[in-house]
């Protein structure tokens, strides 16, 4: 009586077909909110490889060179193949729209903060030019350069024939955010299954950020996907869009469909984690978290060598309607070499990136990177401040 009694009330106060259902929300990680387990065993740094596998080639760095114009130019890029690592260029950026384009970085460099982005759109405004575009290519290899060029998913098509015809090495078709379908009124759309079987060189697609936009990706043949929307430091896509996911889930969700369609065909391709990472620290997680490589942009923009001369600015700052971007100050404060390799006097982190891998490496016992994936990682809001009471208050 009593359990009849509960069940009618239950169908009064709306305990039945009709009650109401609500969005749920999962949590999800940033670099600040998690810690890398040091692992069981330990071995020296200096056994450790840290090397990337690429399509047909291989690289001693895990660490690709975003391709915005403040951090890649054909110099750039060359510089950065001797030291062993792969930089990306921005087809769409000055480089494919100026036959001076040190011009136009003087013009945004020189730019007020109050109209640096009105200088920005005009620059961008000028029309992609072919000759230019197989021009830097060519350039890029004249230097010693192994080249990756990258530019959206709507200007592919008409670029692709050049970029490989003037012998570039990668192409990177990236945007905000790239699926294997897009809904669009072109009769013909972009389709990467099309795209890879035609082009005889690897293609890298980004960004995505969840597992099955990966899967999807994979299954068209791409050889390497970059995971991140809006974490970077010249980016504000998520302030304007509100979209994005932290970087370290991102990183587990793709990693994941990486391991299972290689679990599936056999065929094991890249991720690389794109944005967000201010550290040795940051970039040694994100490889935890699964990423068999990262790409940086704010931390070379502060090299020396990079373009910008001190300055960096993102991909999507100078779009004429609704600019997600912003120019920020990084001042040019060390050589490439010292970046990557040291030795530095810096104790933040953002000096011998290369040091800081093969340490944590040691730390975690891992002899590859694919180890390292396997290290345990923790949720740890406190990883940054526990015991530090000396250091945030200034007393060191």
């Amino acid at each position: 009586m009593i359990a009849t009694d509960i069940a009618e009330r239950g169908t009064e106060i709306g305990h039945d077909e009709d009650a109401p259902h609500f969005k749920p929300l999962r949590r999800a990680y940033g670099f600040e909110e998690v810690a890398i387990v040091p692992g069981r065993v330990t071995l020296n740094p200096e056994q450790t490889d840290i090397r990337l596998h690429l399509g047909r080639h291989s690289f001693d760095l895990p660490i690709m060179a975003a391709a915005m114009d403040g951090v890649v130019d054909p110099t750039f890029a060359a510089a950065y193949t001797r030291l062993g690592g792969l930089a990306v260029l921005n087809l769409e950026g000055v480089h494919g729209r100026y036959a001076n384009p040190e011009e136009a970085l003087d013009e945004v460099v020189n730019a007020p903060a109050d109209s640096v982005t009105a200088t920005l759109q005009r620059i961008y405004s000028a029309p992609l030019r072919d000759e230019y575009v197989g021009r830097t290519i060519e350039r890029m290899k004249a230097l010693g350069a192994t080249v990756a060029v990258a530019a959206t998913p709507a200007n592919t098509k008409r670029l692709i024939g050049t970029v490989v015809e003037a012998g570039a090495d990668y192409y990177v078709c990236q945007s905000t955010v790239t699926t294997a379908r897009h809904i669009s009124q072109s009769p013909v759309g972009l389709r990467f299954d099309d795209l890879v079987s035609r082009v005889p060189i690897p293609i890298i697609v980004g960004n995505v950020v969840g597992y099955h936009q990966t899967m999807e990706l994979l299954r068209t043949g791409v050889s390497g996907i970059l995971v991140g929307v809006g974490p970077g430091a010249a980016c504000t896509s998520r302030e304007v869009l509100g979209i994005g996911v932290p970087q370290v889930t991102a990183t587990i969700e793709t990693a994941a469909a990486r391991d299972e369609y290689h679990r599936r065909t056999g065929r094991y391709v890249p991720i690389v984690t794109d944005g967000g990472i201010r550290s040795g620290g940051d970039l040694c997680k994100a490889l935890v978290a699964g990423a068999d490589a990262v790409m940086l942009g704010s931390i070379f923009a502060a090299a020396e060598e990079a373009p910008g001369r001190g300055y960096h600015w993102g991909m999507a700052t100078p779009h004429p309607a609704l600019p997600r971007g912003t120019r920020v100050r990084v001042s040019a404060r060390a050589t490439l070499e010292r970046l990557l390799f040291g030795p530095t006097d810096r104790t933040d982190g953002t000096e011998n990136l290369v040091g800081a891998i093969h340490t944590a490496m040691g730390m975690c016992g891992a002899e590859t990177i694919r180890e390292l994936q396997q290290a345990e990682m923790i949720v740890a809001p406190a990883i940054k401040t526990e015991g530090k009471q000396l250091q945030l208050s200034g007393q060191v």
